[in-house]
């Protein structure tokens, strides 16, 4: 990158960096293959069962390693209420509002998504009412029968007039 940047100087206004333009180099190559992830657990010592609280653990370790160096730098950290927000475009304006030559921009923190969790509910919920089952062997749910009657009934509702769905009424 320096090398580039160095070569076209005359016509590079700036340079943005950040964790989403990270480039690792490395191999990960046992993590390719069947049982990679298991071994890698196994050789770090880590239990099947506590593998979401090591990575709730890794990844609140490098936001919080990267807002202290935020902070020791003196560089603005944003707070970002939704994931549609443009993180270039806020880089871009505050780099315009605190001007460097090389190193970090800006950090930003963002709510924590429960969305997963949401989802989940959601869906044992249909599974529980007969709405929608599982398809074997993937992450993929369909409608069942009573699902098709019920969103079918939905949609219909949806689209009618409060004058059409009390006439059906009565």
């Amino acid at each position: 990158m320096d090398t580039f940047v160095s070569r076209f100087r005359s016509l590079v206004t700036g340079v943005l960096s950040g964790f989403d333009r990270l480039v690792f180099r490395g191999h990960l190559t046992p993590l390719r293959f069947d049982g990679g992830m298991f071994l890698f657990l196994k050789r770090t010592g880590i239990r099947l069962l506590d593998f979401k609280n090591y990575v709730v653990a890794t990844s609140e370790a490098v936001r919080d390693r990267s807002l202290a160096q935020a902070e020791r730098d003196h560089r603005p950290v944003r707070y970002l209420p939704s994931s549609a927000t443009s993180k270039e475009d806020l880089a871009r304006t505050l780099l315009a509002e605190n001007p460097i030559e090389q190193g970090l921009v800006c950090a930003t923190r963002a709510a924590q998504r429960r969305l997963s969790a949401k989802i989940g509910r959601q869906i044992r919920l249909l599974r529980a009412h007969g709405l929608v089952r599982k398809v074997q062997r993937s992450h993929r749910y369909v409608l069942t029968a009573k699902g098709h009657l019920l969103s079918a009934a939905v949609f219909a509702m949806r689209a009618a007039t409060t004058q059409q769905l009390l006439r059906q009424a009565a």
